[in-house]
């Protein structure tokens, strides 16, 4: 039986996803769960993604066989943008057909991908595809990263009626405490109305309250 894929998205770019990713690995590992992450695709890296390094440095475990041949981080581009931008500037197409079969080759291994985007839902894969409507046609489930800075709510809401217009299920949302405002009123706030927003409207959703982690 193949494994779940879990695509973890954010409201905006720097708002934690990779910590995010990391952290959650982190906390099924502890719960005896088969788990890895992957990088949908990589910008600002070359030979290695440093997503995927931070993701093993929060998790613990040293590189995966699979970080070494590539598996989890199958496609790489230098220039740190948008990934039809990185993939212009290179000349070269994003490899859609490599990214599905390094998926498939760890749902083959693993009970759980999480499976990390590069930006938020809204961000072009190409010139033609949102990284949102990838995500619809594969079917997977999003756990979508928010924080308490100011501009939170409006971001967090609009991301979270984009899920559901395209029938996307929400696996859950992750409060990023690392990225939130210094008013501490804030961030209180933010947290409580986005949290019952999520309740009343998506009551099937998990919710996740990932601390400040010290990287280091």
């Amino acid at each position: 039986m193949s494994g779940q894929v879990v695509f973890v998205s954010g409201i905006d770019t720097e708002i934690g996803k990779t910590v995010v990713t990391g952290w959650l690995a982190r906390q099924w590992l502890d719960d005896g769960r088969s788990v890895i992450t992957q990088k949908l695709v990589q910008t600002g890296c070359v030979g290695a993604s440093d997503d995927i390094l931070l993701h093993r440095r929060i998790m613990g475990t040293g590189l995966f066989d699979e970080d070494h041949d590539g598996t989890t981080m199958p496609v790489l581009f230098a220039y740190p943008a948008s990934p039809h931008l990185a993939a212009r500037l290179e000349k070269r197409a994003l490899d859609l057909a490599a990214i599905e079969k390094a998926t498939e080759c760890l749902r083959a291994r693993y009970d759980t991908v999480l499976l990390e985007g590069a930006g938020g839902l809204m961000v072009p894969l190409t010139d033609t595809l949102l990284t949102i409507d990838h995500v619809a046609e594969r079917g997977w489930p999003v756990l979508l990263v928010t924080s308490g800075r100011l501009g939170s709510i409006n971001h967090t809401l609009l991301s979270l009626e984009a899920i559901a217009a395209r029938g996307i299920a929400l696996h859950g949302v992750a409060w990023n405490h690392r990225d939130d405002s210094s008013d501490e009123l804030i961030a209180n706030d933010s947290r409580g109305f986005i949290r019952e927003w999520v309740r009343t409207r998506f009551p099937q959703a998990c919710w996740y309250d990932v601390p400040r982690l010290e990287l280091g």
